[in-house]
């Protein structure tokens, strides 16, 4: 399948456009190919989209909440189609990407709904006879970029509340996974969404992110990627005076306490370690265990990870799927070898899968170090696959201070079963999203979602802080005295 750009309610040519083949990581297969775009194309979206926002900030918010409700209709009935298509070009077992596609549904809904609200402040004023009020408004043409791991649920999370908020946008998503966008442009036309309100480029970061972000009618930009990448968005956006919105990397630890429900926190690490084969910002790359259960917690643990099944996501048995490519597959062996040159122990797992019927995909082992120190290079940077490092800790200061040590701020947990642990802790965590007897993952829409420190940059998606993102306050005063009146001035 040839996928194609969506500029200004249509699908453009793009016979003199190069292509890149998209491939299935399960197997190697050729779904298709996307187009490498350039500049230009990157100013006719943006030009679609100037003309198009003038009367879409002028369409009332519930009449723009009507069309994310069609959108969440649309997305409901294609749900077993959109999983399928998202395992196919991503990698994840499709129980994981039925529920990235009710994750997008969910944001439809949250999101329409403040259609209704978009709240804003009635305040007195400190004179007579006048009135004081702000409200939310758009800030025009917003620019999106989103990674290949969440490749619709990120997208909903940035597109939803720029829409309702009055905005048209400007998307590019991962050349990893294009379908997922090419899907959402398909819905985009069905439910009628105006010519020139949502607009899909495909192509390269380098060509297109750089050309968006120095666009000078792209207002905003809503990045999700890597720390390294964001901190260029960052850098170049800043010298045109953009706000940006970053969301990057983690390295997120589970933290395991002397009474924690052992058996119930082995559950939550396999999950929050091993789902997405380990390759999401929030995923658990460390376990912080204190030593009255280190031997227990790590035996079953080890007995748990030994037990899963690694293959295609389409097959319902599969529990840890492909990583996205062989640059993953490589990196990720990188830091295995790494651990090994630091001392750190290697529990089970290390290894490249490459044995049939692993030889056409990319594959990696569920991996478990242990013996880790806080300082291990292991643990410090994002791995981003399916390795885990346990490290030892003496109580819940220490435990604290390792989880705090990082450079990243996203996502922490906590098993205990004492109330004052979990209250001191979830007080003194660094991280924007804190989970107690629950593992790393599993945040929901309807709450602001990103971190600290290298994570972010201050903003949130998701929940109504992402409308924040997308809208500038304005303040108005209504003077009904009849006659001029200074505040601030002594009469």
């Amino acid at each position: 399948m040839e996928i194609k750009n969506f500029i200004g309610g249509r699908w453009a040519d793009k016979q003199k456009l190069q292509t890149m083949p998209v491939m299935n990581p399960a197997n190697g297969e050729q779904l298709g190919t996307v187009p490498l775009s350039t500049k230009v194309e990157v100013d006719e979206a943006v030009q679609q989209a100037k003309n198009a926002q003038k009367e879409w900030a002028l369409t009332p918010a519930p009449k723009r909440a009507d069309y994310l409700y069609e959108i969440a209709f649309k997305l409901k009935e294609k749900k077993e189609h959109l999983a399928q298509t998202l395992t196919r070009e991503m990698g994840k077992v499709i129980e994981e990407a039925r529920g990235e596609v009710q994750e997008g549904i969910d944001m439809a809904l949250y999101m329409a709904a403040e259609g209704r609200r978009l709240f804003g402040e009635t305040v007195p004023s400190e004179l007579a006879n006048k009135f004081a009020m702000s409200v939310r408004a758009p800030i025009g043409v917003v620019g999106l970029i989103t990674p290949w791991n969440f490749p619709i649920a990120i997208a909903t999370w940035k597109a939803f509340p720029a829409l309702v908020a009055g905005n048209t946008f400007i998307w590019k998503p991962s050349n990893e996974t294009p379908f997922m966008a090419y899907e959402m442009a398909k819905i985009f036309e069905e439910v009628g969404l105006p010519k020139g309100v949502a607009n899909i480029v495909f192509g390269t970061g380098p060509t297109i992110g750089t050309a968006m972000v120095e666009h000078p009618d792209i207002r905003v930009i809503s990045f999700t990627g890597s720390t390294s990448t964001g901190s260029k968005v960052a850098e170049l956006g800043g010298r045109h005076l953009k706000k940006i919105s970053l969301e990057m990397g983690g390295k997120n630890a589970v933290i395991v306490m002397e009474d924690a429900d052992i058996e119930l926190a082995v559950e939550g690490i396999l999950w929050s370690a091993f789902g997405t084969a380990g390759q999401r910002c929030t995923a658990c790359s460390r376990v912080i265990v204190h030593k009255d259960v280190k031997e227990v917690l790590q035996q079953k643990l080890l007995a748990a990870t030994t037990t899963l099944t690694i293959g295609d996501g389409l097959d319902p048995a599969t529990k840890v799927g492909p990583v996205i490519n062989r640059a993953a597959l490589e990196k990720i062996n990188h830091y295995v070898q790494l651990g090994r040159q630091e001392g750190a122990t290697l529990l089970t797992g290390g290894r490249i899968l490459s044995e049939a019927p692993f030889d056409k995909g990319f594959y990696f082992e569920p991996t478990i170090f242990t013996d880790v120190h806080a300082e291990m290079i292991i643990a410090q940077e994002e791995i981003f696959g399916p390795v885990i490092s346990i490290i030892e800790v003496a109580d819940l200061d220490e435990a604290i201070e390792v989880n705090n040590s990082v450079k990243f701020g996203l996502s922490s947990s906590i098993f205990s079963q004492d109330v004052n642990t979990i209250f001191k802790a979830q007080a003194r965590l660094d991280t924007g999203i804190v989970y107690v007897n629950a593992g790393t993952t599993g945040a929901e829409i309807h709450l602001p979602f990103g971190g600290t420190k290298g994570t972010g940059n201050g903003h949130r998606d998701s929940g109504q802080a992402a409308l924040d993102v997308y809208t500038e306050w304005k303040s108005i005063y209504v003077d009904y005295s009849g006659k001029l009146q200074r505040a601030q001035i002594d009469t």
